[in-house]
């Protein structure tokens, strides 16, 4: 990795469960209406990588019903383990590190995954080695780069605040092998990898309240890290926390870049 090893948002820390909810809130529905577009159905056996919260695990096992499968795995299960319930299987799994699970699936999906793991070329070749023949790749993972604000409307010193602090926090992120440009390649990876019927999309919301729990959480969640790093001081995460919780910003997140493709069926092809 990076200078300093390790995921910077650590799933055992307290406010990882706040973190998740106000993600599954923001982006949940979109990832949802990706997998109505390539055709979900009963009976699907589906892995849900890096799966962090249960909310997207717990929608597609409504969706596959009793006869499909639904895996959720994570390098830490703390908050997966809620969504193992019937029909979901919980794994501990590293998919930068680890062969993919027993398969294959029908439909691989993460989100906000790839753009943290360093071996980012082998996890992606792991979830598309345990797809069936034409079986769907969804992919999504956010672009800080391609849109670096969290303040887009930066019209005072509060909003200039949130952008030193937000671009702190990149630096961290940068320190632990993440790439911040990478949500904008995956059209093409999955093309090079030989994926058919590759598309992609961007979504990010501007203001939400959502937006203003997720700041605070992932604030808390690395102020020690970026005081230690002489990114921000104590007082100044404080009047931030303070500006965000009165709903004085209008916060934003990074566009969240969604790719899909299909594993080709050679057999139909050959046909």
């Amino acid at each position: 990795m990076g200078q300093d090893d390790g995921y910077l948002l650590d799933n055992r820390q307290a406010e990882a469960g706040t973190r998740f909810d106000a993600l599954a809130a923001l982006f949940d529905p979109s990832t949802f209406r990706h997998f109505e577009a390539v055709g979900i159905a009963e009976g699907w056996r589906c892995w849900e990588v890096g799966a962090g919260g249960p909310s997207v695990a717990a929608w597609l096992r409504d969706r596959v019903g009793p006869t499909g499968r639904v895996l959720a795995t994570d390098i830490d299960v703390s908050w997966t383990g809620t969504a193992a319930t019937e029909g979901v299987e919980v794994l501990r799994h590293d998919v930068g590190r680890d062969g993919p699970p027993p398969g294959p699936f029908d439909l691989v999906h993460a989100r906000l995954v790839l753009v943290h793991v360093t071996e980012r070329d082998a996890a992606l070749r792991a979830m598309i080695q345990a797809l069936r023949p034409g079986g769907w790749l969804v992919v999504e993972d956010a672009d800080p780069a391609l849109q670096p604000l969290i303040c887009p409307d930066e019209h005072g010193p509060e909003q200039e605040l949130a952008n030193r602090l937000r671009t702190g926090f990149r630096q961290l992120l940068r320190q632990r092998g993440a790439d911040l440009a990478y949500g904008r390649r995956l059209p093409r990876l999955l093309r090079e990898a030989g994926l058919a019927d590759v598309g992609a999309d961007a979504y990010f919301p501007i203001t939400s309240p959502a937006c203003d729990v997720l700041e605070a959480a992932t604030v808390r969640q690395v102020r020690d890290r970026l005081v230690a790093a002489g990114l921000a001081t104590h007082e100044e995460i404080d009047a931030h926390l303070a500006a965000v919780e009165a709903g004085r910003l209008d916060l934003a997140t990074s566009p969240m870049i969604s790719a899909w493709g299909r594993r080709p069926d050679r057999r139909a092809t050959a046909r």
